[in-house]
C-alpha cells in the first residue's frame, strides 16, 4: 500500500467531519478528487474504509485501524517537518540525556544552563533514570548521553569522570545512630525512613540495595524533593539517605545529624557515558565535551 500525506490527511478529515464534502474542503480538493483518492485507498487496502450513509460517512473497523495509524504517521511527519525547519533556521538539533536523581537535581542544571546559553541552536531533553537503565538506553541508542553511578557496568561505552556523589544518612538530632561516625545501610533499614517518589531513580537504587541485603525499606512517607525529605527528618518522622551534595549546597539544618554511609556502593562517583564512536562535532558530542571540561576544571 502506498498512501501519501494527502491521502492520510484526507481520510482523517473525513472521519473527524463525518463528511467527504467537508473533508475535501479541508484538504483543498474537489469532491470528485477526494472521492477518487478514497476509492484508490480502498482498492489498495482491499477492504472498505468508509461506510457511506445518508448523513455522510463513518469509518469501518478497518477504517478505525487506519485512522489510528494515520494519526501516528501524521504526528511523526509534523515533528519531522518541525525539526527540519529548525535546521533551516540554523538550529543544530536536539540532545536526549538521561541521568540519576542527584545529577538531575544538583549537579547538572547550572552546567546545562551555561551550555545552552552558549549554544542557542541546540535543544535538550533531560530524563531522570536509574543508572542501570540509562546505561542500557545508551547501548541501545535510545538516548544520546548518560550520567550514571560508577557502580554499574559500562563495558563497551566511552566514559569520563563527572563528579563525586557520596550518599549520607540524615538523622534527627539525638538519634541513637548518630553516636556512630558512619552508618551501614543495613542499620538504617532497621529504622523508619523517609523516601523519594516511587518513580525516582535514587529510590529505585536504594530499593535494589535493600533487596540485596534481604531487608525491606520501612518508608513512612515518599516525597518528591530533598528539602521536603530533610524537613520531615528534622521533625523526627524518620531518617533518610541523600546525596551529600544536597546538604552542602543547601546548608544543613541544626536539627539534623549527618553521617556517611559506610557501604562501598555509597562512596560513589558519577560518570558521563556515551557510545564509543559518536562524533564530537554533533550536538551530543559538544555537550559531552563541555561537561567533561567542566568536570576537569572542578578537579583542578
Amino acid at each position: 500500500m502506498r498512501f501519501d500525506w494527502t491521502d492520510l490527511q484526507l481520510f482523517v478529515h473525513a472521519c473527524e467531519a463525518g463528511s467527504l464534502t467537508a473533508a475535501a474542503g479541508r484538504s483543498h480538493l474537489t469532491l470528485a478528487a477526494a472521492s477518487a483518492r478514497i476509492r484508490g485507498m480502498e482498492e489498495q487496502a482491499g477492504v472498505a474504509l468508509l461506510l457511506r450513509h445518508s448523513r455522510g460517512v463513518r469509518p469501518t473497523a478497518a477504517g478505525e485501524a487506519l485512522l489510528r495509524h494515520a494519526h501516528a504517521v501524521l504526528a511523526q511527519m509534523t515533528q519531522l517537518r518541525g525539526e527540519l525547519a529548525l535546521h533551516g533556521r540554523g538550529a543544530l538539533g536536539k540532545i536526549h540525556l538521561m541521568c540519576n536523581t542527584s545529577a538531575l537535581v544538583q549537579h547538572l542544571p547550572p552546567l546545562l544552563a551555561s551550555f545552552l546559553l552558549k549554544h542557542p541552536a541546540i535543544d535538550t531533553v533531560v530524563e531522570e533514570s536509574a543508572s542501570h537503565l540509562t546505561v542500557h538506553a545508551v547501548k541501545q541508542g535510545a538516548t544520546d548521553l548518560g550520567i550514571v553511578s560508577d557502580a554499574v557496568d559500562m563495558t563497551g561505552l566511552r566514559t569520563e569522570f563527572f563528579c563525586r556523589d557520596p550518599l549520607v544518612v540524615v538523622l534527627p538530632r539525638g538519634h541513637a545512630l548518630a553516636r556512630s561516625r558512619s552508618v551501614a545501610f543495613a542499620k538504617a533499614l532497621e529504622i523508619e525512613l523517609v523516601g523519594y517518589s516511587a518513580s525516582s531513580a535514587l529510590q529505585t537504587y536504594l530499593s535494589l540495595q535493600a533487596a540485596q541485603l534481604g531487608k525491606p525499606m520501612r518508608i513512612r512517607a515518599n516525597l518528591g524533593s530533598f528539602d521536603a525529605i530533610c524537613t520531615l527528618v528534622a521533625q523526627g518522622v524518620g531518617a533518610a539517605v541523600v546525596p551529600a551534595a544536597v546538604l552542602t549546597r543547601a546548608g544543613s539544618s541544626t536539627r539534623l545529624t549527618v553521617r556517611p554511609l559506610s557501604d562501598a556502593w555509597a562512596q560513589r562517583s558519577l560518570l558521563l557515558c556515551a557510545p564509543v564512536d559518536f562524533p564530537a562535532s554533533q550536538p551530543a558530542g559538544r555537550l559531552y565535551e563541555f561537561l567533561k571540561a567542566a568536570a576537569a576544571a572542578r578537579c583542578v
